[in-house]
């Protein structure tokens, strides 16, 4: 069992390296400087045993993520995301991560397992969808998305104030913000019966829509929202 400790950590990511898994990332926009080809699943298990053998030390495991990010290693940074604790997350630490985000599987890992689950959540979602850089406005639509499917307790009629934010930001022609905002508009779609209608109509308005990027988005999201699937889990 090795060290519960970022330089213990560290060391097990270099020695579970796959380099061969690391061009295989690289088809999919993933870039190999700083990448070792960890797969998710050593990711998520070393992710667990750090939080079981930790469990009582919310400050350590905090800790441990810090070092984790500052490293600069592509799975560090996940393994980060999944051992640090939502609560202690700072404003000032949910910018510098976003800002140093270079990677949208960094990104969406970021968001849907730490993110989400902090008091800063919803207000990031909505600030960071009027950014400029591409991760950082796909951090925004991948939170939604996280909401949607992971904050069981929030009401419905919270998500309808991203519908806006969606309509708003579906023509950007970048394809790493494009599908998260169709991401984003799918998650709130499927979330409930009551959100159904208000999100497939505006994936129908969209799909409609002049700008190119819109129209893609909501044809895309309309094609799953009106799916006999989606229509017979929802009761709709």
């Amino acid at each position: 069992m090795g060290a519960t400790d970022a330089a213990g950590l560290l060391g097990e990511l270099r020695a579970s390296a796959n380099p061969a898994n690391v061009e295989g990332m690289a088809r999919f926009g993933i870039a190999a400087e700083g990448t070792l080809g960890v797969p998710m699943p050593t990711l998520r298990g070393l992710a667990r045993r750090t939080c079981r053998e930790l469990k009582r030390e919310p400050g350590t495991r905090h800790a441990i993520a810090q070092e984790l990010w500052a490293s600069g290693v592509h799975e560090a940074r996940i393994l980060a995301a999944l051992v640090d604790d939502p609560a202690l997350v700072t404003d000032a630490q949910a910018e510098a991560w976003v800002a140093d985000l270079d990677s949208w599987d960094v990104c969406d890992q970021l968001c849907a397992n730490l993110l989400d689950k902090t008091p800063l959540a919803w207000a990031k979602a909505a600030e960071w969808a009027s950014r400029e850089p591409t991760f950082e406005k796909r951090a925004a639509f991948a939170l939604i998305a996280a909401l949607a499917w992971h904050d069981k307790a929030a009401a419905d009629e919270r998500f309808l104030g991203f519908l806006p934010i969606i309509e708003r930001e579906a023509d950007d022609p970048r394809p790493l913000v494009r599908k998260a905002v169709n991401w984003a508009l799918r998650q709130i779609g499927k979330r409930s019966a009551g959100l159904h209608v208000p999100a497939l109509a505006l994936a129908e308005r969209l799909r409609a829509d002049e700008r190119k990027s819109a129209r893609w988005v909501g044809a895309d999201a309309a094609r799953e929202l009106a799916s006999e699937a989606v229509r017979v889990r929802l009761g709709v």
